[in-house]
C-alpha cells in the first residue's frame, strides 16, 4: 500500500502543478483525479487505460451534445429545467444503450465523463453560457477540457501504478 500511496501522492502533486501552471485552461485537476480513480476502478491495467479514456470521452461528448441541444434547440417554449431534463434524459439513454458496443461498455466511466463535463459547463457559467460552448473548437469548450483531463488522468493512473511497482520491487 505504501508504494502506491507514495506514487499517487507524488504524482498527484505533479498533476496539480501541471493543472494550475503550464496546462491551466486546458485541464482541470478534479477531472484528472476523476479519471485517475476511474482507471483504478476499471482494473488498473492496459484495458483500464483504454476503457477509462474511450468511455470517459464518450460520456463527455454525450454531455456536450446534451448541452448543445439545451442551449440551441428549444422545446416549444418549455422552461430551461424542462428543456434540460428532456435533452439530458435522451443523452443518458443513448449513453447507456451504447454500452452494447464493446468499446463503450464501461458505463461508470462514461457517466463520470458526462458528469464532469456537465459540472464544468454548469459551474463555468450559471446561466449555462459556458454550456453553449460545447460546439466551439477551442478550450472554451467543456468537452475538450474534460476530455483532455480524462486522458491526462488515465495516463497518470497508469504511470502511478508503474511507479508503485518500481518502488515496491514488483
Amino acid at each position: 500500500m505504501f508504494p502506491l500511496a507514495l506514487s499517487i501522492g507524488g504524482l498527484g502533486g505533479v498533476a496539480t502543478w501541471l493543472a494550475l501552471s503550464p496546462l491551466a485552461g486546458f485541464v482541470v485537476i478534479w477531472g484528472i483525479f476523476i479519471a485517475w480513480g476511474s482507471f483504478f476502478h476499471n482494473g488498473g491495467d492496459g484495458a483500464a487505460l483504454k476503457n477509462t479514456i474511450v468511455c470517459g470521452i464518450f460520456g463527455s461528448i454525450m454531455a456536450g451534445i446534451a448541452f448543445a441541444l439545451i442551449t440551441k434547440v428549444g422545446l416549444g417554449g418549455a422552461s430551461l429545467p424542462v428543456n434540460a431534463a428532456v435533452w439530458v434524459g435522451l443523452a443518458v439513454f443513448v449513453l447507456v444503450m451504447a454500452a452494447s458496443i464493446p468499446a463503450l461498455s464501461v458505463i461508470p466511466s462514461a457517466v463520470y465523463g458526462f458528469a464532469a463535463t456537465a459540472a464544468y459547463a454548469i459551474h463555468a457559467g450559471e446561466d449555462l453560457s459556458a454550456a453553449g460552448n460545447t460546439l466551439n473548437m477551442d478550450f472554451s469548450n467543456p468537452v475538450l477540457v474534460i476530455s483532455l483531463s480524462i486522458i491526462v488522468g488515465a495516463l497518470f493512473g497508469w504511470l502511478s501504478g508503474k511507479v508503485a511497482g518500481l518502488i515496491g520491487g514488483s
